[in-house]
């Protein structure tokens, strides 16, 4: 290897700066990977190369990370900070193999059995010129620029051609260390060494390039041959009285209509639009939790994305993120209603493969897509589908839909060879494109149909939208899942394959729950989630930037203080510099007053801002129920806190799937916030709030109001009716809501949301509130109590109507 002065290197580094632009994965690696600054650091690749030598001196100086061309100096011994384990290959002949990364392992091992102070890390680095994955049928073309270990001529035509999408990736280092103090120092722990990196190059690769692309005929063929596919062929032609031939072609079209067409080349052409698109639209893009998958990825794992859906923009934001953090974009289960011209060939290529609306009752379609789905995971592509079905109009997640979850817990079922896991992911957004789309359909607007003019229009009005956020929640293993419901699932498949257990549908049931909490356990709070949500629970839905700027400081340490979840992500920054991101988006009203500045919204912004606020609105519920109670309370006590919490909390979790494992524990740590902050101080007769900050606490309680006015309603009439059917409970709810909104000037779509009210009460009758032949005994001190924590003003308005209500139904 050329020293880092010399005309060679030189002359590479002016052509590289040229031909080269590289991506650095993870993006912030002191951080990802926990690199301590003070020890010394050895880098280990797979292959000698003096380009790759040369990408990665420039990004290492970018990063302040020590240069691969500077030694390794320990007690006035130096060897090379490189460890490579393979020669460079020569043009001509035979690698060579002298080894000499054995000696430079067994001479780092020797310094730290001379040294028991030392610690070395030992950080793999990998480059990826393209990233293109193979072929199942590899032809000239990919030997032409085979990546693994090319010679000089092949490695110049890769710098020229793909040069442009060179990813370095950095991984955990290995302490030395340890490694001497667990192992020991001699030769057999350095080919120990050796060979773990290179099952550690190998899976890295797979991670970076995924598994090898079939031609889509041959996938088509090889489908159609296999028995479940045959099987469903041969009933097909008996019940609809067709022939074989025709059957089978049946069969075709479907997998036609379904499966992908993943094109790596169109990726990387895709890349760089995004690149452009993000950067006109976003002023960045916010991730957590990227690192802990692909962990998952490089372990084995078969990976589901499950995210959030709140705009079409979600499906190219996860595969644009996934590639930029060194992941193969997902193959993506998209509704059948966006393979139109020209964007579903695009998506198709993109690794989208289209699923109709519903297809009971066609058994063929559904054998077909189950076929095609067990494909996907026995050769290891990671799958990514919306488990809400459609896009949220309210900015609230939606019921799970758990079609698709079934055919994976199906596809587990039938044996899957690796792991299966689910990620769930939070997709926010500063700005969604379709909000206001979403509330003229939620007023009764028909729904347009996908169109190529609908991308045109929505091109037409790109602008600055803000940041974008995208959080990886805590993975849920399937198999665990299962072993948690069904022990001995396993056995009872192989007595009988094809059976339908009992427990599947609940355990279908668990799981989409389970995936929704999670995906609401790493929301990202943003300045416009903060702004939106402090705004609308406000007086006149409107406060001066000095209230303003106190109320984001107060749920900024709150947040901190009692994280909902490890997960949930905090904006960085304090309240003037949120104040001022959320101004420039030209959402809130802002209007000059000689005592400051007042920030309020007019009613259509309120109505669109509840969107934003509905993102994040279950990380403040129990907050603002702690608020409520000791405001609506001269004195209370811990334990009456407590017990108004544990009653209205299995309903708030039904409604925002809310997942708080020590719930106890939770709402103490809340109240020791709230002391400590001055809102609220311990009296002999119990807790009340501090006259100063009256204010404050005030606001975060009526976070809550429109959430304890749809229980208020439900409680009422069910006092009033104990008898009565769910189905006319959720229509007197619904008439009542629309009576007290019209009363109150509730915008809140989900206010009017029959789905909701089902929803809920559906949760009441397993509560035992509904359909039991018994009164329940404990529903009148719980309409009391509960009633004490209602507005008073609103609290009179529901009596009396719910009142008006049973003396109606009496009369008639």
């Amino acid at each position: 290897m050329p020293k880092h002065d010399s005309w060679f290197f030189k002359s590479l580094r002016f052509i590289q700066k040229w031909f080269v632009h590289t991506i650095v994965v993870p993006q912030a690696p002191f951080s990802d990977l926990n690199i301590k600054a003070d020890k010394p650091l050895v880098y280990v690749m797979k292959t000698e190369s003096a380009s790759d030598f040369a990408a990665l001196s420039e990004i290492t100086a970018k990063y302040g990370l020590p240069d691969p061309y500077d030694p390794i100096s320990i007690n006035g011994r130096s060897i090379s900070r490189v460890v490579c384990l393979q020669e460079a290959k020569p043009l001509f002949g035979k690698q060579q193999n002298d080894h000499e990364y054995l000696s430079n392992f067994s001479q780092l091992l020797e310094w730290h059995h001379q040294d028991s102070q030392l610690d070395i890390q030992l950080m793999p680095v990998s480059l990826y010129w393209g990233r293109t994955p193979g072929k199942e049928d590899d032809t000239m073309k990919a030997a032409v620029l085979e990546r693994e270990t090319p010679t000089w001529l092949r490695k110049c035509l890769m710098i020229l051609f793909l040069g442009r999408h060179n990813f370095i990736q950095f991984s955990n280092a290995v302490s030395l260390r340890y490694m001497a103090d667990q192992h020991g120092t001699d030769e057999r722990i350095a080919h120990k060494l050796a060979r773990v990196a290179r099952v550690h190059f190998g899976r890295q690769r797979k991670v970076m390039t995924g598994p090898d692309l079939p031609k889509r005929q041959a996938l088509f063929k090889q489908l159609l041959a296999s028995e479940a596919i045959q099987n469903a062929i041969s009933e097909e032609a008996q019940s609809k009285k067709i022939s074989r031939e025709q059957a089978k072609a049946r069969a075709e079209e479907y997998l036609d209509e379904i499966a992908a067409a993943y094109s790596d080349s169109l990726v990387r052409i895709s890349e760089r639009m995004l690149t452009w698109l993000w950067n006109k639209l976003y002023k960045g893009i916010n991730i957590k939790g990227a690192e802990s998958i692909r962990q998952l990825h490089h372990d084995g794992h078969e990976i589901v994305y499950v995210p959030c859906h709140r705009s079409h923009m979600d499906y190219l934001l996860l595969s644009y993120i996934l590639y930029y953090e060194g992941m193969v974009p997902p193959h993506i289960a998209a509704g059948i209603n966006l393979n139109f011209w020209p964007a579903g060939p695009f998506f198709r290529k993109g690794g989208a493969f289209f699923i109709r609306r519903s297809f009971n009752g066609n058994k063929l379609y559904t054998s077909v897509f189950r076929a095609y789905l067990d494909q996907l995971f026995d050769k290891g592509y990671s799958v990514e589908y919306f488990t809400e079905g459609g896009r949220s109009r309210t900015g609230r997640l939606l019921n799970p839909k758990t079609g698709m979850l079934a055919m994976t817990v199906s596809s587990v079922l039938r044996g899957s060879k690796r792991p299966v896991t689910l990620v769930p992911v939070y997709l926010g957004y500063d700005h969604v494109m379709e909000v206001s789309t979403y509330h003229k359909e939620l007023s009764g607007k028909k729904k347009q149909k996908e169109s190529v003019w609908q991308v045109f229009g929505a091109i037409r009005k790109l602008g600055n939208f803000g940041q974008g956020y995208v959080n990886f929640g805590e993975p849920i293993q399937v198999q665990q899942h299962l072993n948690d419901i069904e022990s001995n699932w396993r056995q009872q498949m192989a007595e009988d394959p094809n059976q339908k257990p009992k427990w599947l549908t609940p355990a279908v049931n668990t799981l989409a729950t389970k995936v929704m909490r999670n995906i609401n356990g790493a929301a990202a709070v943003s300045s416009v989630t903060l702004v939106s949500l402090i705004l609308l629970s406000s007086e006149q839905k409107s406060l001066d930037k000095a209230s303003l700027k106190r109320q984001l400081a107060l749920y900024l340490t709150l947040l901190k203080a009692v994280p909902y979840s490890e997960f949930t992500s905090v904006p960085e920054g304090n309240e003037d510099t949120l104040l001022e991101q959320a101004l420039e988006l030209e959402k809130f009203t802002i209007e000059p007053d000689k005592y400051g500045d007042i920030v309020s919204l007019d009613d259509t912004q309120a109505r669109e801002m509840t969107y934003y606020r509905n993102n994040i609105v279950h990380l403040f519920v129990l907050p603002a129920l702690v608020a409520n109670c000791i405001l609506r309370h001269e004195h209370i006590s811990r334990e009456h806190i407590l017990k108004h919490i544990e009653q209205l909390y299995p309903l708030m979790q039904a409604e925002l799937f809310l997942n708080v494992p020590e719930l106890t524990a939770h709402v103490d740590a809340i109240i020791e916030h709230f002391e400590a902050q001055g809102l609220i101080q311990l009296t002999e007769s119990g807790y009340k709030h501090v006259e100063a900050n009256m204010l404050s606490l005030n606001i975060l309680a009526r976070t809550l109001d429109e959430m304890l006015q749809r229980y208020g309603i439900l409680f009422n009439l069910l006092e009033q009716q104990p008898e009565i059917e769910r189905v006319d409970l959720e229509r007197e709810s619904l008439a009542l809501a629309k009576h007290i909104g019209t009363l109150h000037g509730i915008a809140a779509p989900e206010f009017y949301d029959k789905k909701l009210y089902a929803t809920l009460t559906l949760k009441l009758k397993d509560l035992g509130f509904i359909g039991q032949t018994e009164p329940n005994m404990q529903l009148s001190p719980l309409v009391s109590q509960f009633n004490h924590l209602l507005d008073p003003a609103v609290k009179q308005v529901l009596i009396n109507s719910v009142q008006q209500s049973q003396t109606q139904e009496l009369n008639n």
